[in-house]
């Protein structure tokens, strides 16, 4: 039977387009997949982290306040819509706060207090942290995109491809707010041995919010994916949000 399973990266939170990420929650509640699986920055946490060490930022702080945010803006609405099983791979937004204090108070680092799955109540919301790298199926694997010296590319889809490559697995990633899938086929005498397929999944971040851009327009493309896995048979499905509408299987959801 073919397990479907939503993939949903780079929602940045207190960043998000809230009207994308509103619609994408809801249609995870009509369509009801399998599984769905935040792959990395749910959160931004900008402050305090190595970015707003010395400014006024590092001490006024917002870590609590923007868990709350993404609890009420993320795990509550999606709960209220869809009760089957939620992962989370940490993202290297979603550790910043964790990295700070283990670097500036070491010994209050341990006592798990800015872990993301303290800070966002994992445990009350029914949400598996999953592993930086997690294969779901044969020769298929998970991650944001920030570990493992992955090297990035301004092509959408490359960075995962060439990622693929590299580990000799197909790879499904965020970390670029690229979208797009692209394949390499192995083999010799006219047979295929392997074909490796590199995905990067989109985000659903608010450029306009992102201060760093100063007001350029990035390329990045907004959307997710759906993957359909039967076995160790796995086809991953890029879902762009375009003109504030996404189509999945002939059906589109206006934004």
């Amino acid at each position: 039977m073919t397990k479907r399973i939503v993939v949903i990266s780079d929602v940045q939170m207190p960043y998000e387009d809230r009207k994308a990420l509103k619609a994408v929650i809801n249609f995870v509640g009509e369509y009801q997949p399998d599984e769905v699986v935040q792959i990395g920055d749910l959160m931004d946490y900008p402050q305090p982290s190595r970015w707003s060490k010395g400014t006024a930022a590092e001490y006024e702080g917002s870590v609590f306040a923007d868990s709350d945010y993404g609890k009420r803006h993320f795990l509550e609405p999606l709960r209220a819509v869809y009760d089957g099983p939620v992962g989370v791979v940490e993202g290297n937004h979603d550790l910043r706060p964790r990295t700070y204090l283990s670097k500036y108070a070491p010994a209050l680092a341990e006592s798990g207090a800015f872990n993301l799955e303290t800070l966002l109540d994992f445990d009350a919301f029914g949400v598996t942290k999953l592993p930086d790298w997690y294969e779901f199926a044969k020769g298929w694997v998970i991650t944001h995109g920030h570990l493992g010296k992955i090297r990035l590319s301004p092509v959408a889809g490359n960075t995962a491809l060439n990622a693929a490559k590299k580990m000799g697995a197909s790879l499904i990633m965020g970390h670029t707010h690229r979208l797009g899938t692209l394949h390499h086929t192995l083999g010799y005498n006219g047979e295929v041995k392997q074909t490796l397929t590199g995905v990067e999944v989109g985000h659903l971040m608010n450029q306009k919010l992102a201060s760093y851009l100063d007001t350029a327009t990035a390329n990045w493309q907004a959307g997710f994916a759906i993957v359909h896995r039967d076995g160790n048979y796995v086809h991953a499905e890029t879902i762009p949000i375009e003109h504030r509408r996404f189509t999945v299987e002939g059906a589109v959801f206006t934004i």
